[in-house]
């Protein structure tokens, strides 16, 4: 039964079909193959009560705040202002890059969000100034992956439904590791451009007077994010209701400086209704695919073979981050996580491991999931932002960052107080 849902499910993803339909389509084949009943006929209330989720009104709203700072050009002011202040360091716009996109990330919740928002500003940077451009792309796709680790965060909104664990607690427990693989990630560069120092391009140079002035176009991003988490910490409002006040907060900003327009919060709309279907057909999809595995008995199986190799908890966290690592190379990460984490979380609580922490671990290996190929989703959108080239130099760009990652997973993994003060000194 493992192995048979194993094979389809790389047979259909390696068709070409889209994942929402792949996974679906495997629940449906599953049904009749295992189950005695027909569970196709559960489809209609799985998808009415994964629907109703109250929590999950949030990927929406945060979907749509995204939408509505870009559209109003507030990402194009911000990437001008993080290339003031970080040019200055070897490999001078890539920082910003990666600035502009741990910015953005804290307020669109969405890693292919912010790398398409800010490769669109930055790409036409690298033949102005002279960079190297596969690390200069791969800059841009492991920056866009911050999106989805600090708060706040649609896949931890995810993770939250399917663990029943606290979306504030995670939020906070993603702060920490998401500012220092930011570091990480500025690291490489810097390492990388002293080492080869033509990667670095030309300086772009800035007085201090002009940096004083920039800092205006850093306020709106930063005022949005407060008034998001600040409103969940304060006790105000719960993670829903404070990606609303973000709208709303992301609303006025626009129409303070006379970007709002109907046009305009249009695309915004039609930008976030195309996002949210996509999200929820696979959530739905996989819902189903979850339930038909439980039914038969193949969620059970899967669960007893890991927990009969008699692996210690070290071992078994070894064993989860390499399946994790090779599934990412196959699978859409949102997929990837509604598919695998109703499996893998409750043998890793089971064996003492904390959910928050947790949740933040698997958050860290579906990020590398996004820029290793060949369905790196953040790969394919910084291509596709390019005039020519191949997909080649992309994936050779972002090597360096995946060992970024590899390092993150090693210091949260000695040190779990990385992810756990913050909710400690706040809970």
């Amino acid at each position: 039964m493992i192995a048979t849902t194993l094979v389809l499910l790389l047979v259909l993803i390696g068709l070409s079909i889209p994942v929402g339909a792949a996974l679906g389509i495997l629940g449906l084949i599953l049904d009749p193959l295992y189950s005695m009943l027909p569970l196709s006929r559960a489809m209609g209330e799985l998808a009415w009560s994964t629907n109703n989720e109250f929590l999950l009104v949030a990927i929406p709203l945060f979907i749509l705040l995204g939408e509505v700072l870009l559209r109003a050009g507030f990402a194009e002011r911000m990437y001008s202002a993080m290339s003031l202040w970080l040019s200055w360091l070897p490999g001078g716009l890539m920082h910003a890059n990666i600035g502009a996109s741990a910015l953005f990330a804290a307020t669109s919740g969405s890693s292919v969000a912010t790398a398409a928002t800010v490769g669109t500003v930055s790409i036409p940077q690298i033949k102005r100034y002279g960079y190297n451009e596969p690390l200069f792309l791969g800059s841009l796709a492991a920056g866009g992956t911050l999106g989805i680790l600090i708060p706040p965060s649609i896949n931890l909104v995810i993770y939250g439904v399917l663990t029943n664990s606290s979306v504030p607690k995670l939020y906070l427990g993603g702060i920490i590791p998401g500012l220092l693989l930011a570091g990480l990630f500025m690291l490489t560069v810097i390492v990388a451009c002293i080492a080869k120092p033509a990667w670095g391009g030309q300086k772009v140079r800035a007085t201090w007077g002009e940096r004083l002035r920039s800092l205006v176009h850093l306020a709106p991003p930063l005022g949005i994010f407060l008034l998001v988490v600040g409103s969940i910490y304060a006790g105000l409002a719960t993670p829903t209701e404070a990606a609303a006040l973000g709208v709303l907060g992301a609303l006025i900003l626009a129409a303070w400086f006379g970007r709002l327009s109907l046009s305009m919060l249009r695309e915004a709309v039609e930008g976030t209704m195309k996002a949210t279907a996509m999200i929820m057909l696979i959530i739905i999809a996989a819902s189903f695919l979850n339930f038909v595995m439980s039914a038969t008995g193949i969620t059970d199986a899967i669960t007893n073979s890991i927990s009969g190799l008699g692996l210690s908890a070290v071992q078994m966290l070894f064993v989860i981050i390499v399946f994790y690592l090779i599934l990412g190379c196959f699978m859409e990460t949102l997929s990837m996580m509604i598919t695998t984490i109703p499996i893998v979380a409750p043998i890793m609580l089971q064996l003492g491991y904390d959910p928050i922490w947790l949740g933040i671990l698997i958050i860290i290996l579906v990020e590398a999931a996004l820029i290793t190929p060949p369905v790196g989703l953040n790969l394919f959108v910084v291509q596709s932002l390019r005039k020519s080239g191949s997909m080649g130099a992309v994936i050779v760009g972002s090597i360096p960052f995946v060992l970024a990652m590899a390092v993150l997973l090693v210091l949260i993994a000695v040190f779990p107080d990385l992810v756990l003060f913050l909710p400690r000194v706040f809970s």
